[in-house]
Order: structure tokens, then sequence, then C-alpha cells
């Protein structure tokens, strides 16, 4: 089985068992996702689907050192698979599939929130940039990473508005301390 195959098994087990585990079934809470989870989805499939078209058909995009660059991934992958993780066991309940803000909704700023916003985020681009390295083709990273990224920023804005709206000057005082996504960057 090749890594890339793999590591696209893991990621579709992990996500399946958080959407059926962790998808909003709040009473007190009010739905805000504005659909950005299937879009999600949609994106996240077709880009995959044509960065592995692209990583066989056009050779010419080839990466040197493939076997350096499939490990880099793979490290890259678990790395972003296990920040993904930390960031949802430190949200604990208040972290759902669905954009929910619940009626005693808190700012979590402890564990990888320190650093920034969106660590679970952070993780699956992480991931996904593994991912495509294991593919070996520079098109195909760029295939893949370009919509899942704006894709996944579309998602951090409804999500930066709904707890906006619901946190106050708490949650826009945190945006002004922290990035988005990468420490001292963005």
């Amino acid at each position: 089985m090749s890594a890339s195959l793999l590591l696209g098994l893991v990621y579709l087990i992990s996500e399946l068992l958080l959407t059926a585990t962790r998808r909003s079934r709040s009473r007190t809470g009010t739905k805000q996702d504005r659909s950005t989870l299937r879009v999600v989805w949609l994106v996240i499939v077709v880009s995959v689907a044509a960065g592995i078209h692209v990583a066989k058909q056009w050779p010419a995009a080839a990466l040197p050192y493939h076997r350096r660059f499939a490990f880099a991934g793979v490290v890259l992958f678990v790395a972003g698979l296990l920040l993904r993780w930390w960031a949802i066991i430190t949200l604990g309940r208040f972290f759902t599939v669905d954009v929910t803000i619940e009626k005693d909704h808190e700012l979590v700023e402890r564990g990888p929130f320190r650093i920034v916003r969106h660590p679970s985020y952070t993780g699956v681009l992480l991931a996904f940039v593994g991912f495509a390295l294991t593919l070996g083709n520079w098109a195909a990273l760029f295939v893949i990473l370009l919509p899942i990224g704006v894709a996944f920023i579309h998602r951090m804005n409804v999500e930066e508005n709904a707890l906006s709206g619901a946190l106050g000057p708490q949650y826009t005082d945190y945006m002004r301390r922290t990035k988005r996504l990468v420490p001292f960057i963005y």
C-alpha cells in the first residue's frame, strides 16, 4: 500500500469518527455552520482526487528526491493529525464538526490555543501538506492545498464571526493577541 493511500485512509477514518461523534446535538446551542462543513468536505474530496490525477498525469512536475519528500510528508502528516487531535481534546465539549455556539460557550486559551486561534485547522492543513508531499509532485501539492486552504479560510471567517458575536470583546481581544494558523505570521 502506498504512503499516500495509507495516509488518506487514516485521515478519512479520523474525520468520519469525528463527524459521527462530534456533530452538534445540542439543545441549547445555536448552529451557525452556514454549510461550511459540507463545503469543506466537498473541496477536500475534489482537491485530493484532482491532486492524485495531476500527480499521475504530469510527471514533468515530479519532485526530486521523492523518497525524502515522501518521508517528510509522512512526518508532517502525523504531526498535523497530532496537533489537530490535541486541539480537539483541549476544546472538549466545545468542539463540534459543525459550527455551534453553546449558551455557556467559553473562550479556550490553553494548550495550542495559547499560540494560534485555529490549531485544529493548522493541524489539518499540515496533514494535507504531508499527504501532498507523498505524491511527489509540486503541481499536485498546489492543486490540493490551494482550494482546501481557501475552504478553511472561509470556515474560519464563519467561526470567528460566530464567536465574536457570542463572546464579544473577549474574543476580539483574543483575535488581536493571536494569529489564525501560524504563530507570528498568519
